[in-house]
């Protein structure tokens, strides 16, 4: 199982490079090529709209064998990729978009894809630890990403970086391929279709149910807190637009940190203790943030880069220990969709919101987040967790009560 641990770790370095040097160039190339910071803008819009057709994507990792269509993804986003060499005009800028788009639909089908294997190729016990190294990995490339990808666009264009890009998925292609993978027993009811057969699993469990939430409510607050941390920086603080690169930095060697102990904290003390204190943890790095000294703001930069992945990791680790295999792919999806949703609402809402100020709008986000956390810790659970409490191996010798 070692052997599988670590190619899913280089799998997550592969993708996680390729599409923060993509991510990054996309929108600079639009930009460079109409000179309009809207048409910019609209990259990251292609990129996270299929997002919201997740539960419905995800059903398609519950009927077709998941390995051969992580594959075929790969495969079919190194194809689109490629396909930005003969971008040379504005009048071609639609083709970044529709690469973008093509990068939005994989990262939902990869993702949940992605959480529906691991089960099959790692013990219950070793998912929170991979999950944290995979997290650590994806965190590790914003580090030298951002920057390669910019310095290749500059010295050659857009179209090398898309060559490189491309080159990620194709190697993360054969590394699926070489995973070991144990077979799981058909499922001994009929599979349910549709949004419903997510939410239904996500309802009938707490862990589910909380440790979603929580990260859907972390992940929307740091879209959120995007303009209005701007707005800190450079209207409050009256440092240089450089600085944020800064922050960036700090945030995700928090990151990197926080995925390798996520593990062990879960075995410890369970998803739902990680989920709460990662939203705490995020909250107060908001809080730092705040802070009228740049140094102050940089450490609060690693205590939100810290709290945001343990959240996120403890609801991707509760899905994939207490989700039935037949119905991992949309259940996964489902979650995802939960969890990154709020983005594209929230985003919108903290440019509004920064006009108030950046920092009321940076706290009333901490606010949000604690709030949230003292929720869960403050109600009464009301009768047993209706997922297996012992992970999914209750479901794969029949006891699971979902």
């Amino acid at each position: 199982m070692r052997r599988n641990a670590v190619l899913f770790v280089a799998i997550s370095l592969l993708s996680g490079f390729g599409s923060t040097a993509m991510a990054l160039v996309a929108g600079i190339w639009i930009l460079d090529l109409t000179g309009s910071p809207a048409r910019a803008g609209l990259a990251g819009l292609c990129v996270y709209a299929p997002a919201l057709a997740g539960p419905w994507l995800g059903g398609l990792l519950d009927r077709i064998p998941r390995r051969p269509l992580l594959i075929g993804t790969n495969l079919a986003l190194a194809v689109a990729l490629l396909s930005l060499v003969a971008v040379r005009s504005a009048g071609q800028a639609a083709l970044i978009y529709a690469v973008c788009l093509a990068y939005g639909l994989s990262y939902v089908l990869l993702d949940a894809g992605e959480s529906a294997l691991l089960p099959a190729a790692l013990p219950p016990d070793r998912l929170g630890e991979v999950n944290g190294w995979r997290s650590s990995a994806q965190e590790g490339t914003k580090l030298v990403a951002p920057l390669a990808g910019a310095g290749l666009y500059a010295w050659r264009g857009g179209a090398a970086v898309a060559v490189l890009s491309a080159v990620m998925p194709l190697a993360a292609a054969a590394l699926y391929a070489l995973l070991r993978l144990r077979s799981v027993p058909p499922p001994p009811v009929p599979v349910e279709r549709g949004l419903r057969a997510g939410l239904g699993v996500l309802r009938r469990s707490r862990t589910l149910r909380v440790t979603v939430a929580l990260a859907g409510v972390s992940i929307g607050m740091s879209g959120f807190t995007t303009a209005p941390l701007y707005a800190v920086v450079v209207d409050d603080m009256a440092l240089p637009s450089a600085f944020l690169g800064v922050l960036l930095s700090a945030q995700g060697a928090g990151s990197i940190v926080a995925g390798l102990v996520a593990g062990r904290l879960i075995a410890a003390r369970g998803e739902i203790a990680v989920g709460v204190a990662g939203t705490v943890v995020f909250a107060a790095g908001i809080l730092c943030r705040c802070l009228p000294w740049w140094p102050a703001m940089a450490a609060g930069a690693v205590i939100a880069g810290t709290g945001l992945p343990w959240t996120l990791i403890a609801a991707v680790t509760a899905v994939q220990a207490r989700t039935p295999d037949h119905l991992l792919g949309r259940v996964s999806a489902t979650a995802a969709t939960a969890m990154f949703g709020p983005v594209a609402v929230a985003n919108p809402l903290g440019s509004v919101a920064v006009h108030a100020g950046g920092r009321p709008a940076m706290i009333a986000a901490a606010v949000v987040c604690v709030a949230s956390a003292a929720a869960v810790l403050l109600r009464p659970r009301r009768g047993p967790d209706r997922s297996d409490p012992a992970g999914r191996s209750g479901w794969l010798t029949g006891t699971w009560r979902g």
